[in-house]
């Protein structure tokens, strides 16, 4: 790969394909093992921007829920913004519901303990952009 890629100074299209998936970005497990209150089941994700040297402040990421999937309750000192691009799924941001669909967008803020889960017989697909550095997660016990 050129260096200019590398740093940045040139623009990389990556092109979107059949099935949610892009062109040349590999489908990666949600995270690659469980720990104590930090379960999940049917998560997959891609980042789209901010693996491979871009110069940006912000990752942006894809993930999605298999039907019934659904991702770790846990917070970190890190924002994120959800934009839901495929079928429909609940966050749970503390003890409030939400329920999403296609394009419909939420901000969670810092240290506010959230999860993500699919609704219905299809898969629940959405972006998550987030900070480049940000914190491990921690789980919320219940």
């Amino acid at each position: 790969m050129p260096t200019e890629h590398v740093q940045g100074r040139i623009p990389v299209l990556r092109r979107f394909i059949a099935g949610y998936r892009w062109d040349g970005i590999e489908v990666e497990p949600y995270k690659l093992r469980t720990y104590r209150g930090g379960e999940f089941r049917g998560a997959s994700r891609q980042v789209l921007v901010g693996k491979r040297g871009e110069r940006v402040r912000f990752h942006v990421r894809y993930f999605e829920l298999e039907p019934r999937g659904f991702t770790s309750f846990e917070l970190h000192r890190h924002s994120h913004v959800v934009i839901a691009l495929r079928g429909r799924g609940r966050v749970r941001v503390g003890e409030r519901q939400y329920q999403m669909r296609r394009l419909d967008t939420i901000y969670i803020g810092p240290e506010q303990p959230h999860q993500l889960a699919a609704l219905g017989r299809g898969p629940f697909g959405f972006l998550c952009i987030v900070d480049a550095r940000r914190d491990r997660p921690r789980a919320v016990i219940e």
